[in-house]
């Protein structure tokens, strides 16, 4: 088998590295980007405020006790979507094999490409001074034989890194590396190894298969390969992807609340936004879910049901999210909800049968019409119209992509 060269490309500190090219005033100082919201947490800070231990996933109010002179900005997503389309296309120049593994990372396999572009250390650079010159940003990459060593070598020189793992170096690379360095290997994980006295790549990749097995299941051998530095895993194209298995929406309130009325406005506005991008690509689930996170942060909690048939009209989803909402007693007021639409089937694009429910379907495409060519939410239901709150903290997905079901339009 011809051996591969893959680059990963990381943008560094992505949103807030635009954010400090768009206003000077913000350059070289600490600034953390946050979503819409007052309660919203922080996606991305800059280098400057991770100097203070400013990281992401942090509320605001931790964050600028880190650092009190932290400069928030609340994230302009359209421009960020709109900049990360542009740099997937920069990449596409050089191979059709790029895998977006989220907005500001992405995977290119240039094996077939060597033969124009001359080397991958070339291709690397090209794509960096284009990205430089065409945002004034910077990103890392990481070169190496697979994906797994490939986002490795990329995190280990930021930022506006250029890293590249030779296989002959892989044994060495992977020897006293920690096993948290590793993609897919989180806290948990990490606890569970460190329990079996394992905490480097190198422990892992010696480690007893069986014993492995024997604690984590078919899992076990998998993390034996990724302790060695191993993995088979393709770069998956855009539009090749595994079919989608869900269609969800989630929202971080701007203040908790405890009102059933307050609560069932903001199912009906998740049901109608699943609802829409499930009808836009012509899915339908048959297994509705709500997730509910409690005031204190940590306290939080997930149920679903199967329904008899599949639905897709946002109204079908809502009275199922409430179906759920009524099986539990609510222990605190609500700072997230979410609501989730899985067990996916595609539609035959024919109106049904009976000639109520073909007023339903008809009207539900009319109306996602109208919202896709003037705004989300300009067609509406009544109880949605503004009365006295701005809805919740709108951030990106990590599973946003450029295009397709999991292209989650932003405002």
């Amino acid at each position: 088998m011809e051996p591969r060269i893959i680059l990963h490309i990381d943008m560094d500190a992505f949103f807030a590295s635009v954010e400090q090219q768009a206003n000077a005033d913000l350059r070289g100082k600490p600034v953390a980007v946050t979503g819409a919201g007052h309660r919203t947490v922080v996606t991305t800070s800059s280098y400057e405020a991770r100097a203070f231990g400013v990281k992401t996933g942090m509320a605001v109010w931790e964050a600028k006790r880190c650092c009190p002179h932290l400069i928030v900005v609340t994230g302009n997503n359209r421009n960020y979507t709109r900049i990360s389309r542009e740099i997937m296309g920069i990449m596409q120049d050089y191979t059709p094999e790029v895998e977006v593994f989220s907005i500001d990372e992405a995977f290119m396999d240039v094996t077939h490409s060597l033969s124009i572009f001359g080397s991958a250390e070339k291709i690397a650079g090209q794509i960096k001074a284009r990205i430089r010159e065409a945002f004034g940003i910077t990103c890392s990459i990481g070169i190496a034989p697979n994906k797994l060593l490939a986002k490795l070598a990329s995190d280990m020189h930021k930022p506006d890194g250029l890293t590249a793992i030779a296989p002959a170096d892989v044994p060495r690379v992977m020897e006293h590396l920690p096993i948290g360095a590793l993609c897919g290997v989180g806290k948990k994980m990490r606890r569970h190894l460190n329990l079996m006295g394992i905490a480097t790549c190198g422990q892992l990749g010696r480690c007893d298969e069986a014993r492995l097995t024997r604690r984590f299941g078919v899992v076990g051998s998998h993390l034996k390969r990724m302790g060695r530095g191993l993995d088979d895993s393709p770069v998956v194209p855009c539009g090749e992807e595994d079919e989608v298995k869900s269609v969800s929406h989630s929202m971080t309130l701007e203040r908790d609340i405890e009102a059933r009325d307050d609560i069932l406005r903001f199912l009906l506005q998740l049901s109608h936004m699943v609802g829409s991008r499930a009808r836009r690509y012509n899915v339908a689930g048959k297994t509705v879910g709500l997730y509910v996170r409690y005031a204190d942060f940590f306290t939080s909690f997930g149920r679903q049901a199967t329904l008899p048939g599949y639905v897709s009209l946002s109204d079908d989803i809502y009275r199922a999210v409430l179906s759920i909402l009524d099986s539990v007693e609510l222990e605190q007021p609500v700072r997230l909800l979410g609501v989730r639409l899985t067990n996916l089937k595609h539609q035959s694009e024919q109106l049904p049968l009976f000639e109520n429910e073909r007023k339903r379907v008809a009207a539900a495409r009319a109306v996602d019409d109208l919202n896709r060519r003037f705004g989300s939410l300009v067609v509406t239901f009544g109880t949605l119209l503004p009365a006295g709150e701005s809805g919740g903290s709108h951030v990106i997905s990590p599973a946003w992509r450029p295009s397709g079901i999991r292209n989650v339009e932003v405002t």
